[in-house]
Order: structure tokens, then C-alpha cells, then sequence
């Protein structure tokens, strides 16, 4: 039996790597940067989803061999002009804090009677440094005002997805998977390198 191909996550973010094995299964051997000490580090200087998966799919495929995978994914709120978008990770002022960046989301929600937002994902495949192709996602919600749940990252404990009633951090990563925004962008992924991997 050949083994599984092999798919690299551009990303050193442990959640996220064990989100896309999880929905991955075993059609690929799924790793991280962090299993290969010559990764550089990606600045993301886009101003869109797009443009950050782009500069951390061909970035880290210049460096290794095969599929590279990359994805950039935030909350988009209506009522705060599409904030914090390609700004999530950081909307607290400390890139990858997760509290502080639900708290200043719960501040500048104060109040707001327009609660729809929606968890946006685009993903990009790339070898040898070009982008093959590309992928959205996208999960439609609410924000609450109270943080429920322990399971999940990110924005997950204010996010009610479209019709459920309790959030992402409360239905759990069995849930989440089947309808989140990056369960619908790799879905594609999948799809595209089922086909030409």
C-alpha cells in the first residue's frame, strides 16, 4: 500500500493543524511548518484573506517539497464594517491572544442591536512557490454577549452559527466541522487534490 501523500499546513498554529487533520482523515499525511526547522517566518502584509494564504503558500513552497496548504480566516462583523477581518488574530492588540481579542469585540458590540457576522476562510495550494489554486469558505451568525462554551479558539465562544442556538465553543469540534467555514474551504481543497495530487 503506497503511503499517503504528504499535505504541509503553512501555518504553527496547533489548533489549526489538528482542526484540518481532523477533517482530513487519513487521505494525507498532514504536517506543519513546525516539523521543519528551515520554514521562514510568513509576515502577512495583505489586506486580504487572499493575499496572506497567498504569501504563506508559495513562501513556505519555495522552501519544501509537495502540496503546501495555507489559509487565513477571521471574523467579519457587520455591525463594525466587516472589523476585524484579516485583523482577528490581533483586533485585542496582541497577535494571538484570544481573550483580549474577544473582549474588545464584546466592547465594540456594547449596545448594537445589528448582530450578524459571519467567520470567512480562503485557502490557497501551492508548489514550488506558485499559487495552484485557491478556495473560500464562509459560516453566516450572530455575535452573543456573553462568551458560552469551552471548546473551540478564537471568536468560537461569541459565534452562534446559523440556525443552532448554542456557539461554536459549545457544539464541539464534531459539529463545527461539518459546517464551518473551514470545513467548506478544504472540502474544495480536497476535492481539487483528489483529482490532481
Amino acid at each position: 500500500m503506497d503511503p499517503a501523500p504528504r499535505l504541509i499546513i503553512a501555518t504553527r498554529n496547533a489548533h489549526k493543524t489538528a482542526e484540518i487533520r481532523a477533517m482530513i482523515g487519513d487521505r494525507f499525511e498532514v504536517l506543519d511548518v513546525t516539523s521543519f526547522l528551515e520554514c521562514p517566518e510568513i509576515e502577512e502584509t495583505g489586506t486580504t484573506f487572499l493575499e496572506n494564504a497567498r504569501l504563506k503558500a508559495e513562501g513556505i513552497s519555495r522552501v519544501l517539497d509537495g502540496w503546501v496548504l495555507s489559509d487565513d480566516s477571521g471574523l467579519e462583523v457587520d455591525a463594525l464594517g466587516g472589523a476585524p477581518g484579516v485583523w482577528s488574530s490581533s483586533f485585542g492588540g496582541e497577535e494571538g491572544n484570544h481573550a483580549l481579542n474577544n473582549a474588545r469585540l464584546l466592547r465594540e458590540m456594547e449596545g448594537k442591536a445589528e448582530r450578524r457576522a459571519r467567520f470567512r476562510c480562503t485557502m490557497v495550494l501551492a508548489q514550488s512557490g506558485k499559487e495552484v489554486a485557491h478556495f473560500s469558505g464562509t459560516v453566516e451568525g450572530a455575535i452573543i454577549a456573553d462568551a458560552r462554551g469551552a471548546m473551540g479558539f478564537g471568536y468560537d465562544p461569541l459565534f452562534v452559527p446559523e440556525g443552532h442556538t448554542a456557539t461554536f465553543a459549545e457544539l464541539g469540534d464534531e459539529v463545527k466541522n461539518t459546517l464551518s467555514h473551514r470545513a467548506r474551504a478544504l472540502t474544495q481543497a480536497v476535492e481539487f487534490l483528489a483529482g490532481n495530487a
